[in-house]
């Protein structure tokens, strides 16, 4: 593109000393010659600085390594490598029989666990007759008792010390009655609206071990596809992050992150347009947006350790800035591995006819690529 505009300001010239007749002097050369030079740098500062490109952008994309969360042996790989798959298919299958003979015992001691629970509840109701029953008895000698000392003279001291006796007999199995009671609530639970403790228990250990086995078929997190598949049947599954089964690939729309240099800082904002070359696709650009500045540059992160920071930790003095971008609707690539690399540029609304240096140079760009040579 410089070369272009030398081109064009030196025709130019050419074309005004001959229609004017101007002389080749010390002083019209010269002049025209640092005119041509102060215009392209004006130029190519202006567009550099109000219309930022980069060499420097990847094609980013999530994945997710696929941990085990019990220990098992693999039986079953269900899915073929490189192949999209819909959210919650099957793609290993473990050996379910021990977490299957788990459930199946659960089951069983909830269902002993409720019947305890009606047979205590059938406790408290047995206690509380015997605790009516004990007051009625303390209520029967009560009024006896009053009937003889309100009579004495027709009672002999006997019968009066025996329904007295009687008295403090019924008092004793009320009291004994009311103690029976308390025992047979707390046994049952601890109030009409909570579970049986025995039962909340088992019923937990349930849940666990119903989990545990379904999580002996692992499924696809969202829709996608897993790479480099190497597991077989016999593998042993463990619940270790540093030993996952495969590493599933999400199929999203790719995003493309660029490095920018810090001075584009000062006009790059979210919604510019934007521009992508790539370097599978020769000779094709595609219109692209700004979606953010990364808000961190990774160079420069400080984490908590038993060490000082040291100047070599600021080496890195001029470490690019990262800017997420995305392909306009109706801007989809052809099918390209996910991760290729790209150029962009990014034109703001600064001097924006200057832009058409930038798009004309990314053009040139694109076309560069097909012209590559194997070493």
């Amino acid at each position: 593109m410089d070369l272009l505009i030398l081109l064009t300001y030196a025709a130019l010239c050419i074309a005004v000393f001959k229609v004017f007749r101007i002389p080749l002097t010390k002083w019209t050369v010269p002049t025209a010659v640092l005119g041509g030079i102060i215009l392209i740098a004006t130029l190519v500062l202006l567009m550099n600085y109000n219309h930022p490109f980069t060499r420097q952008v990847r094609q980013a994309y999530a994945i997710t390594p696929l941990v085990s969360e019990v220990r098992a042996r693999v039986v079953s790989v269900d899915v073929a490598p490189n192949t999209l798959v819909e959210a919650g298919t099957p793609l290993f299958t473990l050996d379910a029989r021990q977490f299957q003979a788990k459930v199946d015992r659960l089951t069983a001691e909830l269902a002993d666990a409720l019947r305890g629970s009606d047979s205590r509840g059938a406790g408290v109701s047995e206690a509380e007759a015997n605790l009516l029953a004990a007051e009625a008895e303390r209520d029967q000698a009560r009024r006896t008792l009053a009937r003889y000392q309100g009579a004495s003279s027709a009672f002999s001291r006997q019968q009066i010390d025996e329904a007295q006796q009687n008295a403090q007999t019924t008092e004793a199995r009320v009291a004994q009655a009311e103690a029976a009671l308390e025992r047979a609530q707390a046994e049952q639970r601890p109030g009409d609206d909570d579970e049986d403790p025995v039962v909340a228990a088992k019923r937990a250990e349930l849940v666990q071990a119903q989990l545990d086995l379904d999580n002996t078929v692992i499924r696809a997190p969202t829709a996608g596809y897993l790479s480099q598949l190497a597991v077989r049947p016999g593998m042993m599954a463990v619940p270790l992050p540093l030993r996952p089964l495969g590493v599933f690939i999400h199929d999203e729309k790719g995003r493309f992150t660029g490095a920018f240099r810090q001075q584009a800082l000062n006009r790059i904002e979210a919604g510019n347009d934007a521009e992508l070359t790539f370097t599978a696709l020769p000779g094709q650009v595609f219109a692209a947006e700004v979606i953010e500045v990364l808000p961190a540059i990774a160079e420069s992160q400080v984490a908590a350790s038993d060490r000082l920071l040291g100047a070599d930790a600021f080496a890195s003095t001029n470490a690019p800035a990262l800017v997420t971008l995305r392909l306009k609707p109706g801007q989809d690539i052809p099918d390209l591995p996910l991760g290729v690399s790209a150029q962009a540029a990014v034109y703001t609304e600064h001097f924006h006819h200057v832009a058409i240096m930038r798009k004309v140079l990314l053009r040139m760009l694109g076309w560069q690529h097909y012209v590559y040579l194997d070493h």
